[in-house]
C-alpha cells in the first residue's frame, strides 16, 4: 500500500510541476496567436486597398516559373504550420492547465477551505480561456489565409496552363509560317 501511496503522490508531484510550463506555453500560443492577428490585419487592410504583393507569387517568379506546384504547396504547409499547430494544440493545453488545479481545489474543498477551492478555480479557468481565445484566433487566421494562399496557387497555375497553351499555339503558327 505503501508503495500506491508514493506513487500517487509522485504523479501528484509531477503534474504540479508541469503547471507552470504549460501556462507559459498558452501565454505563448495566446501571443503567437496575437501576432498572427496583427499579420493578418495588415494583410487584409493590403489586400483591400489593392496593394497587397503576394509572397507566394513573389518566390514563384524569383525561381523563373520553374517551381512546382508541389513545391508551392509544400511552402504554403510550412507558412501555415505554427498557426495550425496554436489552433489544434492551445486546446489541450487549457485542458490540461484546468486539470492540474482541480486536484488541489478538491483537496481544499474536503477541508472546507473555500478560499483555496477558489484560488485554483481561477487559474483553471483562466488558463482555459487564454488558451481556447489564442486557438480560436489562430484558427480564423489560419482559415483565411489558407483559403488566400489555395487562390494565390490556383491562379499561379492556371497562368502556367494559358502560357503553356499560348506556347504550343505559338509553336503552330511558326510551323505554318516555316511550310510556306
Amino acid at each position: 500500500m505503501i508503495g500506491a501511496h508514493s506513487l500517487e503522490t509522485g504523479l501528484y508531484e509531477l503534474s504540479r510541476i508541469l503547471l507552470w510550463p504549460v501556462l507559459v506555453l498558452i501565454l505563448a500560443a495566446l501571443a503567437y496567436a496575437l501576432y498572427a492577428l496583427g499579420g493578418f490585419g495588415a494583410e487584409c487592410l493590403a489586400r483591400w486597398r489593392g496593394r497587397h504583393q503576394s509572397l507566394l507569387r513573389g518566390l514563384w517568379l524569383a525561381q523563373q516559373g520553374h517551381w512546382a506546384a508541389d513545391d508551392m504547396e509544400l511552402w504554403i504547409m510550412k507558412r501555415l504550420e505554427w498557426l495550425r499547430m496554436v489552433s489544434r494544440v492551445a486546446p489541450m493545453l487549457g485542458l490540461i492547465a484546468t486539470m492540474i488545479p482541480m486536484g488541489p481545489a478538491l483537496l481544499a474543498l474536503g477541508k472546507g477551505d473555500t478560499a483555496a477551492v477558489g484560488q485554483n478555480m481561477v487559474v483553471s479557468f483562466a488558463a482555459v480561456i487564454l488558451a481556447l481565445a489564442g486557438a480560436s484566433i489562430a484558427f480564423f487566421v489560419l482559415t483565411v489565409r489558407r483559403r488566400w494562399l489555395l487562390e494565390e496557387l490556383r491562379a499561379i497555375e492556371k497562368g502556367q496552363a494559358q502560357n503553356a497553351g499560348h506556347g504550343i499555339a505559338a509553336a503552330a503558327v511558326m510551323a505554318v509560317r516555316k511550310e510556306r
